[in-house]
């Protein structure tokens, strides 16, 4: 599941979009390819062009979620190098809340996903994001350094690592813990901006 960092093609982008709207509705165990394929109105063939099976599509929809943050992240990190250099960490913290929500897709198809780590195809699939996760986490830091929003002696391979053990540590607190006001946005954003200073 190797992310492919071109703009998905218009019929991908439809098979992405429709999983994603299933889950909404439905949940992941619930939601087929068939029901993909008849939401969208693909065929099979189009689907298994892009993926191998409903797995590795939920996996995509999380790497999807990851390059549309990596945008994000670029613009914040242009505003900082203009005077805002809580930018590029505010945005972050706000995306991380919002994937963390028990109501998300993007936490949805990571608790299932994870539900079935034993599976040695699921297991690879969360390999190979947590991979991309933290490459591109790495990349993030540095290219805050460059622009003067991060300092530079932070070691970007450890805040890197550091940022997704809280992450998925933040995931799994609020699967289980439901009151979401005892740790929030600014809760958050104070401990990753202080340990940046």
């Amino acid at each position: 599941m190797t992310p492919d960092l071109n703009p998905p093609s218009s019929s991908f982008q439809l098979i992405l979009d429709t999983a994603e709207q299933l889950i909404r509705e439905k949940g992941c165990n619930k939601t087929t390819l068939q029901d993909i394929m008849d939401r969208s109105g693909l065929s099979k063939g189009a689907i298994y062009h892009y993926v191998s099976g409903k797995d590795e599509l939920f996996g995509r929809i999380l790497i999807s979620k990851m390059e549309k943050i990596n945008e994000n992240f670029h613009t914040a990190v242009t505003h900082a190098a203009s005077g805002d250099a809580s930018s590029p960490i505010q945005m972050i913290v706000g995306r991380m809340m919002i994937n963390t929500d028990n109501e998300s897709v993007t936490n949805k198809i990571f608790t299932y996903l994870l539900s079935q780590s034993e599976n040695p195809k699921i297991a690879k699939i969360l390999t190979e994001l947590y991979e991309y996760t933290h490459q591109l986490s790495i990349q993030w830091i540095q290219r805050g350094q460059q622009a003067g929003a991060i300092p530079s002696h932070i070691d970007a391979v450890k805040l890197s690592t550091l940022f997704n053990i809280f992450t998925y540590g933040l995931r799994t607190h609020r699967i289980i813990v439901q009151d979401e006001e005892k740790f929030g946005f600014d809760d958050i954003f104070n401990v990753i901006f202080k340990s940046l200073q």
